[in-house]
């Protein structure tokens, strides 16, 4: 992680990672996928339908994911002054913003079979769309703002407010009535989801957590490539 924040030292470390995790996707997402749509059962109630949650779920947990790592290296970058955490935000803002979308369409799409409704302003789906917003604006940020220093604050500020929506995301379902169904996967609870959905749900988050990571690795290696070629090699 550390070699990440030293843009000048980056490209044999990027391109090793990259490499190995290349490997991995291949090895595990075909594996996910098997199991997502024909090994894992059909749902008692919803049928095949619930097979939108091996793609839905796994979004939705790295788009909440990407931001609390935005909002907080925002917070370090304005606590340490590291302009290296600028290419971090910028390079993840993108990836954060897609998984939220596809968390939002794919709830769509799950929600017309079960609930009857393309949409509904629930709490959940509500504050995940702000979420999209959130992310929106920072990317807006770092496009339209073409100097640095002006352009990073106002991202960062951005982020560092935006994080007062995780908790709101995450517990919708407990403050609020609401349509969508409470978490069936906790930590310092029992997981209501049957062995046989969870581990096809799990394939699926490592599968999409590592080309989430291929992806981020990407764009900042073109990122620190920008800079070089501004003559910017010195955050």
């Amino acid at each position: 992680m550390f070699k990440l924040l030293n843009p000048s030292n980056t490209f044999s470390f990027i391109n090793t990672i990259i490499k190995h995790f290349t490997s991995l996707l291949i090895i595990i997402l075909p594996i996910g996928l098997i199991y997502s749509l024909w090994i894992s059962p059909v749902d008692y109630l919803q049928g095949d339908s619930v097979r939108i949650m091996y793609v839905h779920v796994p979004s939705a947990w790295l788009s909440l994911s990407c931001y609390a790592f935005i909002g907080l290296s925002s917070v370090i970058s304005f606590l340490f002054k590291n302009k290296n955490f600028y290419l971090i935000n910028k390079s993840l803002a993108p990836l954060g913003l897609m998984f939220t979308i596809i968390a939002i369409v794919t709830g769509s799409l799950w929600g017309q079979p079960t609930w009857g409704a393309w949409w509904a302003w629930d709490a959940r789906l509500t504050s995940m769309l702000v979420l999209a917003f959130f992310y929106f604006f920072i990317i807006l940020t770092y496009k339209l703002i073409p100097n640095f220093e002006l352009s990073n604050k106002l991202a960062s500020f951005v982020a560092i407010i935006g994080l007062i929506n995780l908790p709101v995301i995450k517990f919708s379902v407990d403050w609020w009535p609401t349509l969508h169904q409470p978490a069936s996967i906790n930590i310092t609870s029992s997981t209501t989801i049957h062995a046989s959905m969870l581990l096809p749900l799990l394939l699926m988050f490592a599968a999409l957590s590592i080309y989430s990571v291929l992806i981020f690795l990407m764009k900042y290696k073109t990122e620190i490539l920008k800079i070089k070629t501004k003559g910017l090699n010195r955050l």
